[in-house]
């Protein structure tokens, strides 16, 4: 069972959402408005958001904005807004999935499976605790899922991190788009390849000079030079 935080203004889906939702065994809570969203995830924790994009007062970007720069919180996204730039944006504020509407129940329980499933192995990773990765200047925590270069803490959005987390694991091996695609976002995606690209462009970017190991392979993928 998981505690999830529904945001949705519609009051016949948030319903919807809800019920179903409840009988996968989660505990639901729902709001419908961004600024009870954010009071709510003040209050408790939750292993899962579900967050319309069009929302009164703080619409769903920002509600985003602000709790992926609390911590890790996974973000499911739900919108009207289908552009190939609206789930891209989506995306780069910190959403994990993205899916628009109208959607099928049963394609959204997937996703939300999926997330969670994806949550848990995360977790089962971290009670491990693995060393830190480090390649060159780049030092990744995987317990705190936290990221210094050349000792200077950075911020990278969850898919960033994983992206880079993947890489810095098996320094030199070159990872096709594909294989990324399917491990970091997952195969129920169904955005633009792209969205690996523009990834490394703001990876590369984060990372400063050590940005320059993130190496393009052409007509493959990418690797982390060690």
């Amino acid at each position: 069972m998981a505690n999830l935080l529904v945001v949705e203004d519609e009051r016949e889906l948030g319903v919807v959402l809800v019920r179903h939702l409840e009988a996968e065994g989660h505990r639901v809570r729902w709001t419908r408005d961004g600024l009870s969203a954010l009071q709510a995830f003040a209050e408790e924790p939750f292993d899962l958001l579900v967050l319309d994009w069009m929302i009164p007062g703080l619409d769903g970007l920002e509600v985003a904005r602000r709790v992926r720069a609390a911590g890790p919180t996974p973000i499911f996204m739900l919108t009207a807004r289908a552009d190939e730039a609206d789930k891209v944006l989506g995306l780069e504020v910190g959403a994990d999935d993205y899916l628009t509407k109208p959607f099928s129940l049963r394609e959204f329980l997937a996703r939300v499976r999926a997330i969670l499933r994806r949550t848990q192995l995360i977790r089962d990773a971290l009670e491990n605790r693995p060393e830190p990765v480090t390649v060159g200047g780049i030092v990744i925590d995987p317990v705190a899922r936290g990221v210094a270069v050349n000792s200077a803490t950075i911020d990278l959005t969850p898919r960033e991190y994983d992206l880079l987390l993947m890489l810095a694991r098996r320094p030199g091996r070159t990872f096709s788009r594909d294989y990324l695609l399917e491990r970091i976002w997952g195969p129920t995606y169904e955005g633009s390849d792209r969205v690996v690209d523009t990834t490394i462009v703001r990876l590369r970017r984060k990372l400063s000079d050590e940005g320059e190991r993130v190496t393009s392979v052409w007509g493959v993928g990418y690797r982390l030079d060690a």
